[in-house]
């Protein structure tokens, strides 16, 4: 699998639909490759610069995970050559492992190259409508070109929402596939974190990145509180100037990532899960994690009128002019919770994504790598 996010403690689709693959079919050999490294970058950046950590094996699968982090060796401006290097590391890792076949899953667009190198059938995961995000103009021609190859030359292509079902699925046939949660351990009780701040608590739970979250929003709802916290808990991918806004703001408590059997603690505990996000066409592509992991908890939810949340049963969805007095009135008391809410399980997923691994090895006449 190429995927857009490394195998770490802050779980994605990726990571728990190839856990569930695991551990349902122990013969079953994953090589997870994570995103380059970039030391060239992490120095012009101010940042500690070390190369990618290579090829080894992840805990707690007996050796038939194996994960990959190259290195970006080249700055993008040299050309094609510094994405030819990676691909290059890529090929030697498969080497390495002595697999001549198997199957590709691509969720990087980036990858695209993949496809072609290794000749395997193969499995385009779009998670997120990247041709849409913000991004500088060589980076968006890189994506848009990458994202094109994918759903021209992949055997099967995977969607996770119905805005990309709908906005891919004129171009050729697509399988939806959207995200869930880990019910059982959402909804297990846990003691309140010591770290969660005093008084009532308005939570955001997930990456911080101008593509989704509305920075000014997030700021004029904790104008708009009194004796209380916006707390954001995930990964800071905030650009610096905004990441030091939030931070400087009093009531703002920027907590860093968790685990993910710390998260639901946090979410069992807040006053109210708020959702302050983006409105745009890169969001309306996206079936956020946090709509079910928020869903299954079954505490108050506040969102602007994003995909998912926008018709999900019990949430406030709130315009922006609306959105930070929707979170006050839910900071002033204290509302039970709910859970009586039906959620999907990430076992019917990974049993989705099973029916998808199967046609393709049927292509492939070997066995599922």
């Amino acid at each position: 699998m190429a995927s857009l996010e490394p195998w770490d403690e802050v779980w994605r689709r990726n990571q728990y639909v190839i856990d569930g693959l695991l551990r349902a079919d122990r013969e079953l050999e994953v090589l997870f490759i994570e995103p380059a490294a970039d030391p060239l970058f992490a120095l012009s950046s101010g940042r500690r610069a070390s190369r990618g950590r290579g090829l080894r094996s992840a805990d707690g699968y007996d050796g038939r995970l194996r994960l990959y982090e190259p290195t970006k060796a080249l700055p993008r401006r040299a050309g094609s050559i510094a994405d030819r290097l990676v691909t290059a590391g890529i090929r030697r890792a498969v080497s390495r492992l002595g697999w001549r076949d198997g199957l590709l899953w691509v969720n990087d667009p980036g990858q695209s190259a993949l496809v072609d190198v290794f000749g395997w059938p193969s499995l385009y995961d779009m998670t997120d409508d990247w041709v849409a995000a913000d991004r500088g103009a060589r980076e968006h021609e890189r994506i848009v070109a990458g994202d094109a190859a994918l759903m021209r030359r992949c055997d099967e292509v995977v969607v996770c929402s119905t805005g990309l079902s709908d906005l891919k699925g004129g171009e050729r046939a697509v399988r939806l596939i959207p995200n869930a949660v880990d019910v059982d351990r959402y909804r297990r009780p846990h003691p309140r974190p010591s770290d969660l701040p005093d008084g009532p608590v308005a939570l955001y739970v997930g990456t911080l990145h101008e593509d989704r979250l509305d920075v000014d929003l997030v700021v004029r709802t904790a104008d708009a509180i009194e004796n209380a916290t916006v707390m954001l808990l995930g990964p800071d991918a905030l650009t610096p100037a905004n990441s030091a806004r939030l931070k400087a703001h009093p009531r703002i408590l920027l907590a860093g990532a968790r685990a993910r059997d710390d998260v639901p603690a946090y979410l069992q505990h807040a006053h109210v899960l708020i959702v302050p996000h983006v409105v745009d066409d890169f969001t309306e592509s996206l079936d956020p994690l946090k709509l079910y992991e928020y869903r299954a908890v079954g505490r108050p939810t506040v969102s602007t009128p994003v995909a998912g949340f926008r018709d999900a049963a019990g949430v406030v969805v709130a315009p922006l002019s609306r959105f930070a007095s929707e979170v006050v009135t839910r900071l002033q008391s204290w509302t039970p919770t709910e859970q009586g809410v039906d959620v999907p399980d990430w076992r019917d997923r990974v049993a989705e994504f099973r029916e998808v691994l199967d046609s393709l090895q049927a292509r492939a006449g070997g066995p599922v790598r």
